[in-house]
């Protein structure tokens, strides 16, 4: 953000006058800006359509700056957002025109004096705390805009609740996200039957007046038949959850077992102690850690799965990860990003057996500095496979390690961690925290209860490793001038931050500025708030508030981890950006870069760090959904008690009451029959007209569950 905000007042205060890339980076190193980091930023602004070249070689910014391309994200309560890389536009439902979610639109902004349209209910937009958007702008102070064409349609089908009318029938979306029905002639129905759950796949378009027309190809039953609940969201995220035979093929073709002679450049680590810590119900294991005292320090060995070996570029299996890009974490399965012969076989690092692995090994002080690295393609054999429950037990009794190696390396991996964090949180990196829900199934997948994961001294040490693992890869990448993916995470806008600051003032914090906030003043709020009882909400309103960490082809800095350079490394057995730097990584240390296969991947970097990003965030909205229905159908016979929760967002329409568990539901305002509450946007808050009585973000509250409906994922409550 930093780089792209410079580029653009240097282009601004030339006049217009035609720049080289040469010159910008000439003029922006006394900024500490790299040459690298400038092509990369003029290269996206010219993607973005920002820039122009009006000479080979020579930019300049575009005159019209009013129309934008990228692609449009639809909430679930009617508005969306169109990301550009100058930014978000936010854009209220009436404006959205026929854009569905996902799809690629061009965004003409409004003039700083038009108002935008209200986009959901009640005014429509929920900002930190479920604020409205007002005046010539969308939430957070984002420019807002009119979607004024479709250029590229993302959605091949819906999944939707179908109603024979007559002749013909409509199928309603289940997914909030798209807007409009689609119907369906008689002839194209299939077997489906009046509030069946169907899958249409659309074979027109909506346009100005008529809405998509579309065929049946898939019947999944009524909305609350076992199993339906999460086949609707998988259907609505567009995910793959068979391998075609081709790929399961290319899968079973390969050896189970690594070979035992190992080919040249491999090195041989098999005898070097190494385990294996994930949450205990983990089926694939993607990292390994090997620790030694060393002198004053420590020597960290982070062993990651080679799975770049099994699956290069442009193989059948590559082209079908490269389309999922992710691994999909629902609450009642897992959609692998390769074919479960690797991902849990193959590539996973079971304990015992010979694994193909990409290590990078760092001499470290005891402060946590790293001083050394290396990099290599290499071969272990994990001595044990432990969980995150039980290294945590052991480590808080000091007692029932399975042997004195472990203790030792146990022992030595939290000290090294902790001052790897501490180093990390020292230059400003940011510690969230954050609870994950948990659901527990039983065999038919109806939800029995939910436990809360939060962060602990086991996950910690993992966590410190893997960063300290993808800054080395990054770090190196960079300073060797390599083509590579990195993950990036630009500043947050000052507006948005505005907003949390007026949120702070009403819980009194002592930090109440932070407009132009750095990452110490996050931490510092995150802090304060660690005792008290809205902390996970002020840390959910800071992650709110701040952009989507996101994958791009050229190098810029991380403000969560305060870092100038970082990748994702660590998990290429569910992450297709970290097999990519693999690749570049083990091309770059053989110096094959320019040689097939790199060579053919290079080029595409930027559309699949674009599409990667894209997928990771479909991904992270379907596993959420997949636990929210969970919650409601957890909910369905408790309909009439009475739980204690905390307000999690206001609005114009009522407050969001979020249970301990983490289910949220609604208490509209036409429930709260004691008074008329008007809605103060500037506190976040809701006020009774006669009694006074507030009822604002971050209150402890007591509600009554009046109605759950799962197939909306949808909570009734009133206060209680």
């Amino acid at each position: 953000m930093k780089t792209r905000k410079l580029v653009l007042k240097l282009l601004k205060s030339s006049g217009g006058a035609p720049r080289t890339i040469a010159d910008v980076a000439r003029e922006l190193s006394s900024d500490g800006v790299t040459a690298e980091q400038v092509d990369g930023t003029m290269k996206e602004l010219a993607h973005a359509g920002t820039i122009v070249e009006v000479k080979p070689g020579s930019w300049t910014l575009r005159r019209d700056k009013s129309v934008y391309s990228g692609r449009v994200s639809v909430t679930r309560n009617g508005y969306g957002f169109v990301n550009t890389p100058a930014g978000d536009v936010y854009v209220a439902g009436r404006d959205l025109g026929t854009a569905m979610h996902g799809d690629i639109v061009e965004v003409r902004l409004f003039s700083s004096t038009r108002r935008a349209h209200g986009g959901g209910p009640g005014s429509g937009a929920r900002g930190p705390g479920g604020a409205s958007a007002g005046g010539g702008a969308g939430p957070s102070g984002r420019a807002a805009g009119e979607i004024v064409e479709v250029t590229e349609r993302s959605n091949l089908t819906i999944v939707g609740r179908f109603e024979k009318q007559g002749a013909v029938a409509l199928v309603t979306p289940t997914d909030r996200r798209i807007r409009g029905d689609v119907m369906v002639d008689r002839g194209a129905f299939l077997e489906a039957k009046t509030g069946d759950i169907v899958v249409a796949r659309i074979t027109r378009y909506p346009t100005p007046g008529r809405v998509a027309q579309g065929v049946v190809e898939e019947v999944l039953g009524l909305p609350d038949a076992p199993g339906v609940d999460v086949e609707i969201v998988i259907r609505e995220h567009g995910l793959r959850t068979e391998f075609p035979g081709d790929v399961e093929d290319a899968a079973h073709a390969i050896p189970e077992v690594a070979p035992s002679e190992l080919e040249p450049g491999r090195v041989d680590l098999r005898e070097l102690f190494t385990l294996t810590i994930d949450p205990v119900d983990a089926r694939d294991f993607d990292d390994a850690i090997s620790l030694v005292r060393e002198g004053g320090g420590f020597r960290l060995w982070v062993h990651i799965a080679d799975v770049s070996h099994y699956v290069p570029w442009g193989t059948v299996i590559d082209e079908e990860a490269r389309e999922r890009a992710t691994s999909v974490y629902l609450v009642d399965r897992v959609l692998p990003m390769l074919p479960e012969r690797l991902s849990n076989g193959v590539c996973s690092l079971n304990p015992g057996v010979d694994r193909f692995t990409v290590t990078v090994e760092m001499g470290l002080d005891k402060s946590g500095l790293v001083e050394s690295t290396r990099f290599y393609p290499s071969a272990i054999r994990s001595d044990r496979r432990l969980d995150y429950d039980s290294v945590d037990r052991w480590l808080d009794t000091d007692r029932d390690f399975p042997d004195a190696t472990t203790q030792a390396l146990l022992k030595d991996f939290r000290t090294l961690a902790t001052a790897i964090g501490r180093r990390r949180v020292g230059r400003g990196g940011l510690d969230f925290e954050s609870a994950e829900p948990k659901v527990w199934l039983d065999a038919e997948g109806r939800p029995l209860s939910v436990t809360l994961r939060e962060r602990s001294v086991a996950t910690n040490m993992i966590e410190e490793a893997m960063i300290a693992a993808n800054e080395a890869v990054a770090r190196h990448m960079r300073d060797t001038d390599a083509p590579m993916v990195y993950r990036i995470h630009e500043d947050p806008e000052p507006d948005a931050l505005d907003q949390i600051a007026v949120i702070l003032s009403e819980f009194d914090y002592p930090m109440k500025d932070i407009g132009q906030a750095d990452p110490h003043t996050f931490q510092k709020i995150v802090e304060y708030a660690h005792t008290r009882p809205e902390r996970l909400l002020i840390n959910s309103l800071l992650l709110r508030a701040m952009k989507r960490a996101r994958y791009v082809d050229y190098l810029d800095s991380h403000f969560g981890l305060a870092s100038e350079a970082y990748c994702h490394f660590t998990s290429p057995i569910r992450r297709y950006p970290d097999l990519i730097v693999h690749r570049l990584l083990k091309a770059q240390l053989a110096k094959a870069l320019d040689q097939h296969p790199t060579a053919d991947m290079v080029p595409e970097l930027e559309w699949l760090a674009e599409h990667s990003s894209v997928m990771e965030r479909e991904a992270a909205s379907a596993e959420d959904q997949s636990v929210r229905v969970k919650l409601c159908e957890l909910l369905v016979d408790r309909v009439g008690e009475v739980f204690p929760g905390i307000i999690s967002s206001v609005s114009s329409f009522g407050a969001f009451v979020q249970l301990d568990n983490t289910a949220e539901g609604l208490v509209h305002v036409t429930v709260m029959r004691d008074d008329y509450y008007e809605f103060d946007a500037e506190r976040f808050l809701l006020r009774g007209e006669k009694s006074g009585r507030t009822w604002r973000l971050g209150q402890e509250v007591e509600v009554r569950i009046t109605d759950v409906v799962v197939s909306d994922r949808r909570i009734e409550m009133e206060w209680a």
